[in-house]
């Protein structure tokens, strides 16, 4: 999975878009109306060419669709009836195409009988774009929400399905050592607990390796992949004025993440990744110790996992209002900090709450890992017997 990681991941990337570059077929569509005014204002798109046929052709076209040239026909009764005829479904993107279009011949042509000059209409409309500037400590930035948005969003995403990725990683090894019977012979040489954060922190080495071979083989692939698919050498040159636009886009998405602070989001990533897998790991080494099958895992694991699915439900309300005091407050709970923290830190998080929030994630790491020490060492030797939560409260209040 670590060589064949990236090559999904650049799969994913570039196969969809390539895919929707080669799907752009032009459809034709016939148009056939009576003593309307539409066919003459109706313009051809890159997907629509729109033709016009006499009256004759229309019931010929409707008998045999497939004998024709036409994906469909266009009947247009009058201003408020119109039809479209096909021998299949068409697709929503046409169906929305041309009634947009329909809508705006009809719009403008009710705004000219209400003696509305369409120019002056035309040159009033302005598109207002608000420039947002982040005064900081080292003066002022651009800002861009939309570039906050993404980064914290993929952040939180990348966190998630990695604690639960490699949380159950840990859980499936302990099951293994546990089933075969090997884990009798290590635990006379150690002690449970070092057992159990050997592996923790074994398969953490494993996961910080493998993503960083992700990161680096991904960005390889990802741009042979576009050399390959893209001639983008070719593209630039048909369209100059395209190259162009894409250059001022690329200018503004590097001005807005001068407002960002990269070198903090990593290093937090980072720690955020290890905090919540250590934390979420060592509930998942303990629920491992407790069956004797994966499939007994189940009852388990919902309560440890649903802090998780409620940060990864919650991430939208939270980048909505990043300030707020539902984001205060799952930014410093252990169990959803390490999604939450990572969505807001684009936004801008005062050092004090990034300090208090890793704080309170250590402890809640030192805390669960006691606990779950609890009951690795007495459900790693335990065989036979389905653990209830009963069973799991004794083996945490037992001393000896």
């Amino acid at each position: 999975m670590t060589i064949l990681g990236p090559l999904l991941i650049a799969g994913i990337i570039i196969l969809p878009t390539y895919l929707a570059m080669q799907g752009h077929d032009e459809r034709i569509i016939a148009l056939y109306e009576e003593n309307t005014f539409f066919s003459s204002k109706l313009e051809d798109t890159d997907n629509l060419h729109f033709v016009k046929i006499p009256f004759e052709e229309v019931n010929i076209i409707k008998e045999d669709f497939s004998a024709s040239s036409y994906y469909a026909l266009l009947d247009i009764k009058d201003a408020e009836n119109f039809a479209l005829y096909s021998n299949q479904q068409v697709s929503l993107s046409v169906q929305s195409e041309i009634e947009g279009k329909l809508s705006d011949i009809l719009q403008r042509e009710e705004l000219k009988l209400a003696g509305i000059d369409l120019q002056i209409l035309e040159g009033v409309t302005t598109q207002i774009e608000v420039k947002t500037i982040i005064i900081g400590e080292e003066g002022e930035t651009t800002g861009n929400a939309e570039v906050s948005f993404g980064i914290g969003f993929m952040c939180g995403i990348l966190i998630y399905m990695f604690i639960f990725m490699y949380g159950t990683m840990v859980m499936r090894g302990v099951i293994e050592e546990k089933t075969s019977r090997i884990v009798e012979v290590i635990i006379s040489s150690v002690k449970p607990f070092q057992l159990m954060m050997g592996k923790i922190l074994g398969v953490a080495l494993v996961g910080l390796t493998q993503f960083m071979l992700w990161i680096i083989l991904t960005i390889i692939i990802s741009s042979f992949a576009e050399v390959l698919f893209f001639d983008m050498s070719a593209i630039a040159a048909e369209n100059s004025e395209m190259g162009q636009e894409q250059s001022v886009i690329v200018s503004e998405l590097l001005k807005s993440l001068a407002g960002i602070n990269i070198a903090q989001l990593l290093i937090s990533f980072v720690f955020y990744f290890l905090g919540g897998y250590l934390l979420y790991s060592a509930l998942f080494a303990a629920v491992g110790s407790a069956v004797d099958a994966e499939a007994d895992t189940q009852q388990f694991i919902l309560p440890i996992t649903i802090p998780l699915i409620l940060s990864f439900i919650l991430m939208q309300p939270v980048m909505n209002n990043p300030d707020g005091v539902l984001a205060y407050w799952l930014s410093l709970i252990p169990f959803t900090s390490p999604i939450i923290m990572m969505v807001r830190l684009p936004f801008g998080v005062s050092n004090a709450e990034l300090i208090l929030s890793m704080a309170l994630l250590v402890v809640g790491f030192l805390a669960t890992t006691s606990l779950a020490a609890k009951i690795y060492r007495t459900g790693i030797l335990m065989y036979g017997k389905k653990a209830s939560y009963k069973e799991l409260w004794k083996w945490l209040t037992f001393k000896g």
